[in-house]
Order: structure tokens, then C-alpha cells, then sequence
């Protein structure tokens, strides 16, 4: 079992920044994958970005350039560096996690079913 806790949202104006965290307690292991998801009331959950436990990356296409993904091993805590916030990312932001993160796994990633855990959300508003 792994539970994952977000913290970090707010409200900011567009053009600003915000670092999301996510820890994550229980189990852990060196094939793991962890990634950021976002949903706005009324519309789809949407993949952000992931990061797997050897340090590779992927984002989605609205992060590209904005977004950063991160991850402090040590501390087992996974952030989000946004820049450049624009009210189109206003949304709740969610940390999942998968513990065994296969080839197929990682190419799926942008699929929620792949994942195995979520954290409860942070909030995040940009104003214009």
C-alpha cells in the first residue's frame, strides 16, 4: 500500500508560479513510477506529467515547456514546478502512483486506469 499526499495548491495570478509536492508513505521500491494529474468540475481527469524512479520524464502536451516534473527520492516526494499559469490550468491537481512500472506501463501512462494509487487533490486557481 502507498499512500500519496498533495500539498502546495493555491490561487495565483496568470503568468505565476506554484510547486506542488507530493509524499508518499508505505511501500516503495526501484521500478516505480509517479506522475500528476489534474481535473476540472464537469470535465475528464487529465494526465500532466510523470516521472519514473530512474529519472525519466514525460509530459503532456499543455505542460511542455511550463511544466516540470520532479522527485526527491530520499525524501519520496514527488513535485510539480509550474510556470507561466494561465487560468486554463485552474483545476484540482492529483499525485498517483503505480509500483511497478513496466515498458507498457510507462507508455500507458496517460491512462488513469494504469495508475494504482491518488492522493486526494490540491487545489490550484489561476485568476486572469
Amino acid at each position: 500500500q502507498v499512500q500519496l499526499v498533495e500539498s502546495g495548491g493555491g490561487s495565483v495570478q496568470a503568468g505565476g508560479s506554484l510547486r506542488l509536492s507530493c509524499s508518499a508513505s508505505g511501500d516503495s521500491n526501484s521500478r516505480s513510477c509517479m506522475g500528476w494529474f489534474r481535473q476540472d468540475p464537469g470535465k475528464k481527469r487529465e494526465a500532466v506529467a510523470t516521472i519514473h524512479r530512474d529519472g525519466r520524464s514525460k509530459y503532456a502536451d499543455s505542460a511542455k515547456g511550463r511544466f516540470t516534473i520532479s522527485q526527491d527520492n530520499a525524501k519520496r516526494t514527488l513535485y510539480l514546478d509550474m510556470d507561466i499559469l494561465g487560468p486554463e490550468d485552474t483545476a484540482m491537481y492529483y499525485c498517483a502512483a503505480r509500483m511497478y512500472c513496466s515498458d507498457f506501463y510507462w507508455a500507458e501512462w496517460q491512462r488513469e486506469v494504469m495508475w494504482e494509487y491518488w492522493g486526494q487533490g490540491t487545489q490550484v486557481t489561476v485568476s486572469s
